[in-house]
């Protein structure tokens, strides 16, 4: 423990501190907030008051950035996912779990050979095309081999573009369906409807793939059951043909023409309403509720660079000079900012996104009808949250309630590096007793 940590840990007002801290869980960015809020019944009388400094917590997903903000993230997120695959929460039907439903991989295409380390079936490593046996933490791993022959332009683009080609292949896969029912594309809505969760990953080249769990429902949705004559293996092969036919042209910045796809490994799993212990069961199939943690939890990651990697939007180019970033990474960084200072990637708005190698899309997503939503979850816990504080005042949770708020920002982040320490120590703290408690169960 050092000196600053310890002084603190003695300070006249850590007690009040503390209390701020635990009341955001360890965040590691609060959101420090001044003014009053206040509980009154509808004729006037104030149940509670209070008045001061308080702390909401930043709300950041990234593990990065926030890891008690993250696991919050993480812990809607699953239930989001879950809900839309095993039924039974936030009017959702269970019936969920009869539906075809795949779990789909959607990979980049290569855009240069690259630093790898593959395992024969008895574990040896099979030398990479450098003619090295990297390590399994080998930092080279994911980076160009040669950077002068890698694509990074086209990396970039790619990158820049990827939910756009999502857009494309859910496009696609409506049209692949709809023929499969015998109904022109147009008409697919009247028939059936497409419900999907996905999520992008970083892989160690940098760039994401996609992760999605999709299913088939009637045209209102998941209440609805989808119609007859599209299997699990019906849309299998539906999700082939359209990944297969998605494509988008782009220029690039010589005006030649750019062709994205998707990358040659596309991977789909079956999905399973049996709990088990694992991602996948013996079968190679995965399970709902697993899935649902895998998902959540890589809608948290950052890029997965090295250390001091910018988590934020970086002001220049002078800032990489103070990170330790792989070269490969920092050559991405610093193409997405050249291509961001071209007229013709204007829209793109690369420079706000290069700290992102170019990924502009959000990292989670859902089609509307897939299950519920973010702001319900939230909203359910706040209301769960002022039933609590009601029964603590001794008034019915189901009487009504005027809640008077006024605060104003004053800053954020907590007043120095120490105090940070020990908010963050505090989150990992609760992490590692929920860690506990579920070895226990």
């Amino acid at each position: 423990m050092n000196a600053t940590v310890s002084q603190r840990l003695r300070s006249f007002d850590y007690s009040t501190w503390r209390a701020r801290v635990e009341a955001t869980g360890g965040c590691a960015h609060p959101v420090r907030l001044r003014g009053s809020s206040t509980i009154a019944t509808p004729d006037g009388t104030v149940l509670a008051q209070r008045t001061g400094e308080v702390w909401a917590p930043c709300g950041n997903r990234r593990d990065t950035v926030c890891p008690a903000c993250s696991d919050r993230y993480a812990a809607d997120a699953f239930h989001l996912i879950r809900a839309g695959l095993a039924g039974n929460e936030h009017h959702v039907p269970a019936t969920v779990t009869d539906r075809p439903r795949l779990f789909l991989t959607l990979t980049a295409p290569s855009f240069g050979h690259v630093h790898t380390r593959r395992l024969t079936a008895r574990g040896r490593v099979i030398p990479c095309r450098c003619g090295d046996h990297h390590q399994a933490n080998d930092p080279n791993i994911g980076g160009a081999i040669d950077h002068d022959t890698y694509d990074y332009q086209a990396a970039v683009l790619w990158q820049a573009h990827a939910g756009k080609l999502w857009h494309r292949f859910a496009i696609a896969l409506r049209r692949a369906l709809a023929a499969r029912l015998g109904v022109s594309g147009r008409r697919f809505g009247t028939v059936a409807r497409l419900s999907y969760a996905k999520v992008a990953e970083y892989q160690r080249r940098g760039l994401v793939h996609f992760h999605a769990a999709i299913r088939l429902d009637g045209p209102e949705g998941p209440a609805d059951p989808p119609p007859a004559g599209i299997t699990a293996e019906g849309l299998r092969d539906a999700i082939h043909e359209a990944a297969t036919a998605t494509a988008l042209n782009v220029e690039r910045p010589d005006g030649t023409t750019l062709n994205l796809r998707w990358g040659a490994q596309l991977d789909l799993r079956e999905i399973t309403p049996t709990a088990h212990n694992a991602v996948t069961d013996e079968t190679g199939e995965i399970t709902d509720t697993r899935l649902a943690g895998y998902i959540a939890k890589y809608a948290t990651k950052g890029t997965g660079k090295s250390d001091g990697h910018p988590d934020r939007p970086i002001r220049s180019l002078a800032h990489l000079e103070h990170m330790a970033l792989a070269d490969h990474h920092r050559r991405l960084i610093e193409t997405a900012w050249h291509l961001g200072g071209l007229s013709q990637y204007a829209e793109l708005n690369l420079r706000k996104w290069a700290h992102m190698l170019g990924f502009r899309g959000h990292f989670l997503t859902k089609s509307r009808a897939y299950s519920t939503t973010f702001r319900v979850i939230r909203g359910d816990r706040r209301a769960w949250r002022l039933a609590e504080q009601l029964d603590q005042l001794g008034h019915p949770a189901d009487e009504p309630v005027i809640v008077v708020n006024d605060w104003h920002l004053v800053g954020i982040g907590h007043r120095d590096e120490a105090d940070r320490e020990l908010a963050i120590a505090h989150a990992e703290r609760i992490r590692e007793q929920r860690r506990t408690t579920r070895g226990t169960s």
